[in-house]
């Protein structure tokens, strides 16, 4: 079956996708302006099942633990952060992780997401300390995204390398994808001036690939950023996955502006259901090197991410049985593991819970 055929460069593009071919930046930036939402599901779906003929969808059951709220980054999209100065930061005590962890076990959960803002006075030993008190509960630690990695390297003085092999050495497991936002440096000058920049979060991921950590990647959309900088993003993306093969997933996922220093200095309209599965459709066409692409049920909604797996996701992502940075943002959907598996079911897909790497439960 073929899509019909419409003006210009489009109905080659098509083709080249339904054969399975990788296409470029020029005929990505075509399909975005030119395609309806009805062509980019179908071609879409059409990767996702050649990569995963069976009609499975994976989901993780995991927890974010925001470790510290306490940041000097002071990003304009974020709405969770206190500024050092600022009454009401903290960082978690041993005894607030251990019972988040055995709730997230009690639970079947097999990994934590852990990240936090950017300290300015926490030891990198601190955070080894912590890593080693987390495994000595056997559980999986996702953890610190690459400018957390950066921060502290900056201030222990030591080498990302050096950085990385310490955290892996006190429990590290795999490395999150988070302050990706887009990978355009000109978009983060603007957003996140204090945070590291596009080139410093790909080196981070080269180093963890190289030392042999998985990672994931991710992408937030919907801002300041124009399509031709959402492309730039995910062509680093591609071209870093075609060297070293160390990402397991993507995960595209919209900005949430209620509540944020951005929102309050310019009108942002929330992405639409329709802009997003456009998105998340685009980013599973051009990413023919990422296995897995996830749903963004946590800023979507149920209804809108079960739709997702008909655009090209074939993950759910987790439970997620916390999760603040997004919620500080006035979005608060919670679904426990029976409703996933629900959703997925009725989707016409069987659920099947997995660990980081893809390996089934």
């Amino acid at each position: 079956m073929s899509l019909p055929p419409t003006d210009g460069m489009l109905p080659a593009i098509i083709a080249k996708i339904e054969a399975g071919q990788r296409i470029d930046g020029k005929e990505f930036l075509c399909l975005a302006e030119k395609a309806s939402l009805n062509q980019l599901g179908f071609l879409a779906h059409g990767v996702r099942m050649r990569l995963h003929p069976e009609p499975m969808v994976t989901y993780v059951i995991d927890r974010n633990i925001n470790y510290t709220d306490i940041c000097i980054s002071a990003c304009k999209f974020c709405a969770f952060f206190k500024a050092p100065e600022e009454d009401g930061g903290g960082v978690l005590t041993k005894a607030e992780l251990a019972q988040k962890i055995a709730e997230t076990q009690a639970l079947g959960g097999t990994q934590i997401l852990l990240q936090g803002g950017l300290h300015p006075d926490l030891p990198l030993d601190f955070y080894e300390d912590m890593l080693r008190f987390m495994k000595a509960t056997g559980i999986h630690i996702h953890g610190f995204s690459p400018p957390e990695i950066v921060h502290f390297a900056k201030l222990s003085g030591q080498s990302i390398a050096t950085v990385i092999q310490r955290l892996m050495a006190a429990g590290l497991d795999s490395i999150p994808g988070g302050g990706a936002e887009i990978l355009s440096n000109r978009v983060r000058r603007e957003l996140a001036p204090n945070k590291c920049d596009a080139d410093q979060w790909i080196e981070v991921m080269v180093t963890a690939h190289a030392l042999g950590l998985r990672t994931t990647a991710t992408m937030m959309f919907g801002h300041i950023e124009t399509m031709a900088e959402r492309l730039e993003h995910l062509q680093r993306v591609r071209d870093l996955q075609d060297k070293t093969g160390g990402f397991t997933a993507f995960i595209p996922w919209p900005f949430q502006p209620d509540h944020t220093p951005l929102a309050a200095a310019r009108t942002i309209d929330k992405t639409t259901a329709v802009s997003y599965l456009r998105m998340l459709a685009l980013s599973r066409i051009f990413l023919d090197n990422v296995r897995n692409i996830q749903a963004s049920w946590v800023t979507q909604g149920p209804k809108i991410a079960q739709l997702s797996l008909f655009f090209g996701a074939n993950d759910f992502g987790s439970t997620m049985i916390e999760e603040n940075v997004v919620a500080a943002a006035g979005v608060h959907f919670r679904l426990s593991e029976e409703e996933i598996r629900r959703l997925v079911t009725d989707a016409g897909f069987r659920p099947q819970q997995r660990l980081m790497d893809y390996t089934p439960v």
